[in-house]
This record gives structure tokens, sequence and C-alpha cells, in this order.
């Protein structure tokens, strides 16, 4: 049974029932575990048509593996998430949005890979919507671990194109605002703010959250590409819109004005840091300029932000469509546990 529109309140009981009795923030981890988050079920491998996106979609693994090779992780300090079920999905989606994902044809149109739509959706459910649905559990847990510890990483998701009833872009699950849901119920918060750096517009949780005074999003993004989404831009409390080509000292000299703005404006008890790395230089979607540098510092600009007004906060890693990527991820998270914005307890690790 899915909650109607027609009885709000019938349908945010329903929303409230889902929440309390999902399993997705696994109590009792250990605190011997780090608050990182991955699973091997993230990466997608899918006979090769994985490829014909620009997105890396091995990206994941490979974060984990440089974080492993680095000495700043062990395996059995990584915590593994549950997979989102249908019930938790329904937190914010549709059971007709749910449904219409067993249609190829739609996966193919939100996945941009024309050949998925020829596949059965049975391969279709378990190649790919089943690593989003362990990222979407992943990004969900983040939050519980945030609170607890005061910051957690989830070495995916940001599935920020999605929002209740559209996904595209790659994003065919609304983690973000699947994550805000759970942690207004289960941890007992009312204020939330997004900082999207992703290079793109983050429609779908814009779209979600539009009237609710609850939520703050400060968004920066390359305003001359995808999604163009002038309806979700009116939702946005805090706009900073790119031009094409902006290169590094620009872009975060532009990042500290828009923290300070933010800082200002509204008073979090959890920040959602959604932090693609296709804001790198030579990104074929993302047309900025940004050192890999940058990036590291763009990372721990937005850490010492939340970490100077002792705010827990949660990163998940978005867009990125270079194999540069992940070894940038993995090195800006090796330079925050180097400066102590993050303890996973270990020594200073030089960057390679």
């Amino acid at each position: 049974m899915a909650w109607t529109a027609g009885d709000p309140s019938a349908a945010e009981a329903l929303r409230r029932g889902r929440i309390l009795s999902s399993g997705l923030y696994l109590d009792g981890v250990p605190s011997s575990k780090a608050p990182v988050v991955y699973s091997p079920a993230y990466d997608i491998e899918f006979n090769g048509i994985e490829k014909q996106h620009p997105f890396d979609s091995a990206k994941w693994g490979r974060v984990r593996n440089f974080l492993v090779d680095a000495g700043l992780l062990q395996d059995d300090r990584i915590i593994e998430p549950l997979e989102a079920s249908e019930d938790d999905l329904l937190v914010v989606h549709s059971e007709s949005y749910l449904s219409s994902l067993k249609s190829s044809a739609k996966v193919a149109r939100i996945v941009e890979v024309p050949a998925v739509a020829l596949l059965p959706n049975l391969l279709v459910q378990q190649k790919l919507l089943y690593p989003f649905r362990k990222q979407v559990g992943g990004s969900i847990l983040s939050a519980k671990l945030a609170l607890e510890r005061g910051w957690a990483i989830n070495i995916g998701g940001g599935f920020h194109h999605c929002s209740a009833e559209e996904g595209g872009g790659f994003c065919a699950y609304a983690d973000i605002s699947l994550c805000i849901h759970f942690a207004f119920v289960r941890l007992n918060i009312s204020r939330v703010m997004i900082i999207d750096l992703d290079a793109h517009q983050g429609n779908g949780h814009e779209k979600d959250f539009g009237s609710d005074g609850r939520v703050y999003t400060l968004d920066m993004y390359n305003s001359g590409i995808y999604p163009f989404d002038h309806v979700a831009k009116k939702y946005i409390d805090q706009k900073v819109e790119l031009d094409g080509g902006t290169k590094t000292e620009d872009y975060l000299e532009i990042l500290d004005k828009a923290l300070k703005v933010a800082e200002s404006r509204f008073q979090p008890q959890l920040i959602l840091y959604n932090a693609g790395t296709d804001i790198l230089d030579g990104d074929p979607l993302g047309s900025l300029k940004v050192s890999p540098e940058g990036v590291i510092t763009r990372d721990e600009k937005v850490f010492r932000f939340a970490k100077d007004q002792s705010i827990p906060l949660l990163m998940m890693t978005s867009g990125g469509y270079m194999k540069s990527s992940a070894r940038v991820i993995s090195d800006s998270i090796v330079n925050l546990s180097n400066k102590n914005l993050i303890d996973i307890g270990t020594h200073c690790i030089e960057i390679e």
C-alpha cells in the first residue's frame, strides 16, 4: 500500500511507520568500525554494457582499493550497508514510479544507455538497480553514523537527479531525499543543509524539498550543462551558478563566499555533502577546470565548515566521469584524515 496525496496525515503516518520498521540503520555497529560505508555490490559490471555510459561504474571499488592500499582503512573496518527494500523506497517514491522501473526501456532512459532497453528486466534489476539500492542503503545509514561519530562517508550514492516521481541522469532512486526523511524520524532532527557541489544542478532533491523549510540547499553548479531544470531552480535556497571553464582559484574563492552566506542563513543539525568530482578539469560532462588539488581543497573546506560549527556531516561521492576520479576521491579522504578533519584512527599518510 502506497501513501496517497488525498490524506496528508495518513500519508505521513504510513511514511513514519515504514521508517521506524526499517532495518537500514544497523543498530549495534561496533565502535571499531570506521564510519565509512561501502559494499563490493556497489560496482556495476554488466557484460560491458556499462561502458556505453561515460560514468566509471567501478569507481566506488577503486576508491576502496586506493584507501586500503594507502593503509588508511582495512576491510574489516568498513561498514557494509543493507539493500534498500521496496518498503524503504516507498518512504519517498510512489508505487507507480517503482513499478515503472520494471520496464527495461524506462531504466534505459534514466541511465542513458539505450542498450539496456533490450535486456530482460530481471537482469536489469540484478546488474544495475540492485547496486543502486545498496548505495541508497549506504546513504541512509551514513546519516545515522554521522550523528553518532560526527562524520561519515558513503563511497557511493549522491543520486541527486532523482526525485520522488522522476529519475534521470544515471539516478534511479532518490537517496538524498530518503536519507533526510529517515533522519527526521529516526534521528530526531529538524534542520538539514544540503551542500551540493557536483558540477550538475541537483534537481531531484530540490523538487522533493522545494516547500520544506527544514531543508536548506546550497547548490553550486555549471549553469550551461544538464539538467537545465528551471522549475527546480526556483526551489534552491542558495543558487550559485558557475560559468563553463571556471578554474580552480576562482572556484575556491566562490565557494568560500558561498559557505559564509550559508553559515549566516541557516543553522543545520546535519549536513549532506554531495561531493561530485565531475568538476575536474577534463571531465567530459562537467565542463569545469578544477585541478585534483582543487577538489581536495574543496572537500577540506566543506569538512572544516562543518567541524568549526560542530555539525555532523555525511559525504556522498556522486558524479565524476573520468578514471582519475577514484584516485582524487581517495587522496581527498587521506587529506581529511591528515588534517584531523576526520578520525579514522591511523597515522599521517602521504598522498601519492
